[in-house]
């Protein structure tokens, strides 16, 4: 692989397969929704945010572009362990150190849609509003009312990348890996070089699918096609690919050792 250079370990193809997976994971968790990678040169309407260190990345109703929508920064605060915490729209308390649970934050979500739900009765086409709503509902890891809206936007303006990146990371987020990859899919037949979609489709295959193939191939088309890529970011990039390529290295020579037996 060009500008890439693999380094032959020793490690067992399990102990591999585990730290491949641990970093792609980490990767996904902070860049699923997308464009990890890529931050201050592709614009789209809403910086990216997420509900917790794990939690998925979406984007800010109505502030500028700050970040690519996977970049990730609080969107719900963490608490003091002595403190106890409560929804601002709510107006409920949750008991001092505990976290709110999926009820919580779906409360909280709908709380804060409601005016923009209300925009939509009268306005039921208009994109801006229902990707915010959309952004709520996927910040506060309610997956499923996230497509649902992501949808409903992408069938109002279905050549928006980001828009379908979006949705993307919200089906894949619900389990739907296959509608996840669709989307990607879809998404580069408008812009076969957007490096978010890219990105993402790598991740996906990766994680979702278990193809190391694939996720490399996305990958270094992300590369080639984006020469603007930060030099922290493309590293970072080759640091997955290396991984990828060294864990089937080791799986193909694992699976030729077996054979071998087999023939003794």
């Amino acid at each position: 692989m060009a500008n890439t250079e693999i380094t032959a370990t020793s490690a067992s193809p399990s102990i591999r397969m585990v730290q491949v997976y641990t970093m792609a994971g980490l990767c996904l968790a902070a860049g699923l929704g997308i464009g990890y990678l890529i931050q201050g040169w592709q614009s789209h309407r809403s910086a990216s945010q997420s509900t917790s260190g794990t939690a998925s990345a979406s984007s800010v109703p109505g502030r500028p572009l700050t970040a690519p929508q996977g970049m990730m920064s609080p969107t719900v605060p963490m608490q003091s362990p002595n403190a106890a915490s409560a929804s601002p729209h709510s107006g409920t308390a949750t008991p001092a150190g505990r976290m709110p649970t999926l009820a919580d934050m779906k409360q909280m979500a709908d709380k804060k849609a409601e005016p923009l739900l209300a925009k939509l009765k009268t306005d039921p086409k208009n994109v801006d509003v229902l990707m915010q709503v959309a952004s709520i509902y996927h910040s506060t890891h309610q997956f499923k009312d996230a497509a649902t809206y992501y949808r409903r936007a992408a069938l109002v303006d279905p050549k928006n990348v980001a828009l379908r990146t979006k949705l993307a990371a919200s089906l894949y987020r619900t389990g739907d890996v296959d509608g996840g990859i669709a989307q990607l899919k879809q998404a580069l037949t408008y812009d076969p070089k957007d490096a978010n979609a890219l990105f993402d489709l790598g991740m996906m295959r990766l994680q979702g699918k278990q193809d190391g193939k694939g996720a490399l191939a996305a990958w270094q088309l992300l590369l080639k096609s984006n020469p603007q890529l930060s030099s922290e970011r493309r590293a970072t990039v080759e640091k997955l690919m290396a991984d990828v390529v060294t864990t089937l290295a080791d799986q193909s020579g694992t699976q030729g050792v077996h054979g071998n037996d087999g023939h003794k």
